[in-house]
């Protein structure tokens, strides 16, 4: 059974780890076939939005300890250079809106994965964990630069070292997470965020998440002509002028990401 389940279903890309007897934890083959799984999305139009989620009751435990000793273990900075680096790049880099579905427990990689994402939303019953300082570790997979950004320098301090687990109700109020549902309805209703984002002017979304990118470590000024160049490229989409044109004519607008 592959470890990664693909599906393209309208214009979503659909990608579930799947190794639910493990917690969907990353072994080298799961870890690269989700780089390949990603550039896939990239490369076809008809993905205009990527939903990832989790097979069983886990997202994402993180590493599968079991590759880290042993006869055949891999080392940890090929694990980084070759694993999770390269997945969190695909994810800020796609030039298309990712959603993650945090069904379950998503720890250590598991969780650092799903903040680099575009949307993340979770089931009441998940929970984020980072699990690293437990086994004498540091956060990885973009974690130290997201994390403290999203919640705060102190309060992602606190968690890096203490790994307490977060529960989605709490990961949503500190500012973690975009959104928690109920267990019962979480598949249909995080799908249709993705299926909306998909029927978006996706050109102008992709131009809205480089700007993003940047604002990390750009200026005032820098972000601000950064805006500037972006609105027009944003200007010369035939979406816009289709938005423009179905606001004029009162009708509702159909996008082509282009």
């Amino acid at each position: 059974m592959s470890s990664i389940l693909f599906e393209i279903k309208n214009s979503v890309a659909y990608i579930t780890l799947n190794r639910p007897d493990k917690f969907n934890s990353f072994n080298r083959e799961m870890a690269l076939l989700l780089q390949s799984k990603l550039d896939e999305c990239a490369s076809l139009h008809e993905v205009r939005c990527v939903y990832i989620t989790g097979a069983g009751k886990a997202f994402s435990a993180g590493q599968d300890i079991g590759e880290l000793v042993g006869e055949h273990k891999v080392e940890l900075a090929q694990i980084l250079s070759e694993h999770y680096n390269p997945i969190v790049k695909r994810i800020r880099n796609l030039p298309k809106p990712v959603v993650a579905a945090v069904n379950g427990v998503a720890a250590g990689a598991g969780a650092n994965i799903t903040l680099c994402c575009d949307i993340v939303v979770a089931a009441e019953s998940a929970s984020f964990i980072q699990a690293f300082s437990k086994i004498g570790l540091i956060p990885d997979s973009g974690g130290t630069f997201t994390l403290p950004r999203l919640i705060g320098w102190q309060k992602a301090s606190a968690l890096m070292m203490t790994g307490d687990k977060v529960a989605a109700t709490d990961a949503e109020k500190m500012g973690m997470i975009y959104k928690v549902m109920p267990d019962i309805i979480f598949e249909e209703e995080s799908k249709k965020i993705a299926e909306t984002l998909a029927a978006m002017p996706t050109k102008g979304l992709a131009y809205t998440k480089h700007v993003l990118n940047y604002s990390f470590t750009n200026s005032w000024e820098e972000q601000l002509q950064l805006e500037d160049q972006f609105q027009q490229k944003a200007a010369a989409t035939e979406d816009y002028q289709e938005g423009i044109n179905a606001f004029l004519e009162k009708r509702s607008a159909k996008f082509n990401g282009k």
